[in-house]
């Protein structure tokens, strides 16, 4: 089986290691299988894509919607790596899947407005599939109304035109979409279950995701959500596309 690529952009190692075991439990791969590359500790290397079963992208500290002058050149470096690459995944409908950031991504790439609108705070919410959403074979075995983990400053306010909807929400109308039959983005985080986001809050508690002084309170409320569902989407990619 060729393996599967993992896209991360986290500088702290802490975050980022956490994440990567997070993706390797949900896929259920093994190193050798999920490939991980940094993106913001270097230039992407050249890869060729038929190399890969497909392609998973997680969060970061990058907001699509940032203004321009504000942001560094690792994040304008990543940005333009990122684009260049999907540029060659949705010509040829390669798999990929990106998480939280992958839908801020994707959503600018193909046309969708990507701001501040929909953001939500660190959270557990329940999830709702669309008719489209509960025929997809990526959400498979998914009930119609699951609770997820987000916790994001942007989201995608205008669907792209070249995508369809397959899960929505409350707080944030565009939780999941496709575009093509095998490219995907999702808003909340399939690969997360509570101790990851735990160690993202403690993590995160300066950026801006909340007030520090309310980690502790913030970590007690979000211990007690249940969240069993959101992980089956990285495993219905990996079982559908290895």
């Amino acid at each position: 089986m060729r393996p599967f690529l993992l896209l991360a952009s986290r500088p702290e190692d802490e975050a980022a290691d956490d994440e990567y075991a997070a993706f390797l439990r949900a896929t259920g791969l093994d190193e050798a299988r999920l490939r991980r590359v940094r993106l913001e500790a270097g230039p992407l290397p050249p890869l060729d894509l038929d190399d890969y079963s497909g392609v998973l992208l997680g969060g970061g500290p990058f907001n699509s919607s940032d203004p321009a002058g504000g942001k560094s050149a690792v994040q304008r470096r990543v940005e333009a790596e990122l684009s260049a690459l999907l540029d060659e995944i949705v010509a040829r409908d390669l798999p990929f899947l990106g998480a939280c950031y992958g839908i801020g991504t994707l959503g600018v790439h193909q046309g969708g407005v990507v701001d501040r609108t929909y953001g939500e705070p660190v959270s557990c919410v329940p999830v709702e599939l669309t008719p489209a959403g509960r025929a997809d074979p990526v959400l498979a075995g998914m009930p119609e109304l699951f609770d997820a983990l987000v916790g994001h400053k942007e989201a995608c306010q205008v669907l792209p035109p070249t995508a369809v909807l397959l899960a929505t929400s409350a707080g944030c109308p565009v939780q999941m979409f496709r575009v093509g039959r095998n490219v995907y983005a999702t808003q909340f985080h399939p690969e997360l279950d509570i101790a990851g986001v735990v160690t993202r809050v403690r993590v995160y508690q300066h950026a801006g995701y909340f007030p520090p002084a309310e980690m502790e309170e913030l970590i007690a409320r979000i211990s007690t959500a249940v969240v069993t569902e959101p992980s089956r989407v990285l495993a219905n990619f990996v079982a559908r596309y290895a």
